[in-house]
């Protein structure tokens, strides 16, 4: 199905971006990596301007077009009592801003029938405490999709997945790290990757501009103290 096809992943050293590009290998597609971690394409740093010309240089001289651009690369997470001005930020380059640059540097050169993926995460919706750079930078790519959607219309369809919780080690869970999911188990990088490919392929031809997000169903399940055995434990102030 992706025989030959050049699949652009950011963050595709490890963890879910690690087996978004062993899938599209697997299916023949020639992948482009760009991670600071150490890998077989490119190293650098998204949050860098020259870095991400740099990189969408290079996979343009190596192969003169673009069939699946997968923004995958994960912000940094601090919250607001220790995030800095400067971190925030970066956050946002990494999260929000390369992204975007990266469809605008490989505007021009998508191939007919190509298909962007951005991977946000179900924290776009909802959150925990002192995770505001990481939110927000999520919160941003969701609303990206939907805007190069619409931009991009007729020549590239751009979606995104908003991932739960996935065991990047493929741990897998029992008792309540498992039964609290409605789907009976925590997630791991294949439940994202099958989906990233299915929507990179023809038989997601009709969907554009939509956000999928893969969760087990924990953003749908109602959860009130006392009710169906949920009950809320308070920690002492001070």
């Amino acid at each position: 199905m992706f025989q030959d096809k050049v699949a652009v992943v950011t963050g595709g050293a490890k963890g879910i971006g690690k087996a978004i590009a062993e899938e599209f290998r697997r299916e023949g597609a020639r992948v482009c990596v760009i991670d600071l971690l150490p890998n077989d394409y490119f190293v650098g740093d998204l949050g860098d301007r020259a870095v991400l010309e740099a990189f969408a240089a290079k996979v343009l001289t190596d192969y003169g077009h673009v069939d699946y651009l997968i923004n995958n690369a994960l912000p940094l997470m601090k919250g607001i009592d220790t995030c800095t001005y400067e971190e925030f930020n970066y956050a946002l380059r990494v999260g929000v801003t390369a992204p975007f640059y990266l469809a605008k540097l490989f505007a021009p050169h998508f191939a007919p029938g190509a298909a962007i993926v951005n991977i946000s995460s179900s924290r776009d919706r909802m959150s925990q405490p002192r995770t505001e750079s990481y939110t927000a930078a999520k919160g941003g790519i969701s609303a990206l999709t939907h805007a190069l959607a619409v931009s991009l219309a007729g020549r590239v369809r751009v979606n995104s997945i908003s991932p739960g919780w996935i065991d990047t080690d493929y741990t897998v869970y029992e008792g309540p790290d498992a039964v609290q999911q409605p789907a009976g188990r925590v997630g791991n990088p294949m439940d994202i990757a099958n989906m990233v490919l299915y929507l990179c392929s023809d038989k997601a031809g009709f969907l554009t501009g939509e956000n999928i997000c893969i969760d087990g169903g924990m953003t749908r399940q109602m959860i009130y103290h006392n009710d169906f055995g949920w009950t809320l434990g308070v920690a002492p102030r001070g």
